[in-house]
């Protein structure tokens, strides 16, 4: 595939302009619609970004017949029967994670994607950020391995904003959102299957509807362990930190810098062709479209996960 590919973007929030920032730095890309859930912001973000098609509804969207491919940057309990709309249009589609917040959800969109043959990713950034690619290229080369991750996810979110402070549809999930990064990744980056899962949360928030803290114990079948941390209670930076250690080496991720053991910094703008975890993102879903072939972070690839979050929630609720 050789032409232009053409995309909509569903969601015109703090992440969909991640999404249309990084995809300004790639070529042979356009942006050809873009869908928000109130019309005249959308239209705001659409004219800032020259993009000619704006609309409340996704279904209009998928009837642009020069379109290729969707991202769905929505609220999380939209992400699969969204995904399936794509798959079922004919798009290829990358949704951001979580790909569905329930296990049937995801194995829905699973079992389409491998009908249809198309292009269907999800939004785990973690496998792309530099930091997190500088640690796995030292894993793949046989120079480290993991003994065990200790990660801490913390925000301030004790009302429904967004990462820009602004007030959203939606509630945000510790669980299904923000575990999904370290649990995907854990796996990912021992190389070997989660065998063993624990979780305890804290008290249910009164408005909210859910646990503000929580913490999970993973084991991988080689042995690796990981210990994850989360809460929306911590007054202090946003954002997920990550400890490697390993049989040689310790490494500190936060987003996409890489610190050792000691704390000093190491170089990753080498590692790939930005340092921006989200531009690197989408340049694997546009690469695959064009290569025909299978992305990192294929709803495939990613399902496991979802099957461990799965297992988590149902001794949360037992």
């Amino acid at each position: 595939m050789t032409k232009t590919i053409k995309v909509a973007l569903a969601g015109a929030g703090a992440f969909g302009i991640k999404h249309l920032d990084g995809i300004k730095n790639i070529d042979g890309v356009e942006v050809i619609s873009l869908i928000g859930r109130e019309l005249d912001k959308t239209k705001e973000v659409a004219a800032k970004y020259g993009i000619g098609h704006v609309t409340t509804e996704l279904s209009e969207s998928l009837a642009l017949k020069e379109l290729d491919a969707v991202i769905l940057c929505t609220p999380t309990q939209m992400h699969a029967e969204q995904t399936l709309a794509c798959l079922q249009a004919g798009k290829h589609v990358q949704v951001e994670i979580p790909l569905s917040d329930n296990l049937a959800g995801a194995q829905a969109v699973v079992d389409l994607q491998k009908k249809t043959g198309l292009v269907a990713m999800c939004g785990h950034t973690r496998r792309f950020n530099p930091s997190h690619q500088y640690v796995h290229n030292e894993i793949t080369a046989g120079k480290f391995n993991i003994q065990q991750m200790d990660v801490q996810t913390y925000f301030f979110r004790r009302t429904n904003t967004n990462a820009l402070g602004q007030a959203r549809s939606w509630t945000d999930h510790l669980l299904w959102h923000h575990a999904a990064h370290t649990v995907d990744l854990f796996a990912y980056q021992a190389n070997s299957p989660i065998v063993q899962a624990n979780a305890v949360q804290g008290p249910i928030h009164p408005t909210l509807g859910i646990a503000m803290d929580m913490s999970i114990q993973l084991k991988a079948a080689n042995g690796a362990i990981c210990t994850l941390s989360l809460s929306f209670n911590n007054d202090g930076p946003l954002g997920t930190f990550f400890r490697y250690i390993g049989d040689t080496a310790t490494y500190l991720a936060r987003y996409d810098d890489l610190f050792n053991g000691k704390d000093e910094q190491i170089d990753v703008s080498h590692v790939a062709v930005s340092m921006n975890g989200i531009e690197l993102q989408d340049r694997e879903f546009f690469a695959a479209i064009r290569e025909g072939r299978e992305p990192n972070s294929s709803v495939a690839k990613v399902f496991a996960c979802y099957q461990v979050l799965h297992q988590l929630e149902q001794q949360l609720n037992g």
